[in-house]
């Protein structure tokens, strides 16, 4: 991969990215408790035809953090790897990276093209209700720090099953998870009740392709193309046979045909 390059946010949390590729520059955005590593595939596979910003948020991998949190400290991250970027940047996101990228869009940041890749709104009427619950006890468990079974609620959340739960917890990649804990607080605030935000979705004057795949759930397929629909520019593509873990190898040229 490239060289790891730092960059300054607006409240002087510095912020890890590596730059890869030439072209017209693209920020990568990751999602709950992932750090940037996670988007290297994508990366490479997209530095053959653009610069690629793919950027550790704050609180994650070698990127600093500044409390107290709030979304705007992100967008504000955001703003500046798209300032590094030279002014204008297309932006990827992914599951609650997308929303996040949403919300940056929405606020006016000089978003040229946006991809997101199954921002998880909720399509269940009881939806909000478990999210508020999540969030809650979320904070509970890292005000008493308890990282691992804060991870655990998330995993539970996102549906993997408690039995595969218990098995990952002895798992080597578990630390790491363990770290990047304190920052699914940071998510959770992202998506709020986890609900498609109508007003702010329709702020977005970015051209915005919305990706999900086949294999996620129908819900994913609905809240999708909800949210293609309610964009002022927005378009729907449906991956088949991917699930919400998906393949850079069949990602990577929907996206590189939607930002070229």
């Amino acid at each position: 991969m490239g060289n790891t390059h730092m960059v300054r946010s607006a409240d002087g949390t510095d912020l890890a990215y590596e730059r890869l590729g030439e072209g017209a520059p693209v920020v990568l955005v990751t999602g709950a408790s992932c750090d940037r590593n996670v988007h290297e595939p994508l990366a490479r596979l997209l530095a053959t035809e653009f610069t690629v910003l793919n950027y550790d948020r704050r609180g994650r991998g070698e990127s600093g953090d500044t409390l107290p949190y709030a979304v705007d400290r992100e967008i504000e991250d955001l703003e500046a790897l798209i300032n590094e970027a030279g002014g204008t940047a297309a932006v990827f996101g992914s599951s609650s990276g997308a929303v996040l990228a949403l919300h940056a869009a929405a606020s006016g940041l000089p978003i040229t093209r946006l991809a997101l890749w199954e921002p998880p709104f909720t399509t269940d009427p009881d939806g909000p209700r478990r999210q508020h619950a999540y969030a809650t006890t979320l904070t509970t468990l890292l005000g008493e720090g308890r990282r691992g079974d804060a991870v655990a609620l998330f995993m539970g959340l996102v549906g993997i099953p408690e039995e595969m739960i218990s098995g990952m917890r002895h798992a080597p990649m578990w630390a790491g998870m363990e770290a990047l804990a304190p920052t699914l607080a940071y998510d959770a605030a992202v998506m709020g009740d986890g609900t498609m935000p109508a007003d702010l979705v329709a702020l977005v004057k970015a051209p915005t392709l919305v990706v999900h795949g086949t294999e996620t759930g129908d819900w994913m397929g609905e809240s999708a193309r909800a949210l293609a629909a309610a964009l002022p520019h927005g378009t729907s593509h449906t991956l088949q046979g991917q699930s919400h873990d998906v393949s850079s190898d069949v990602l990577a040229p929907v996206l590189k045909e939607f930002l070229a």
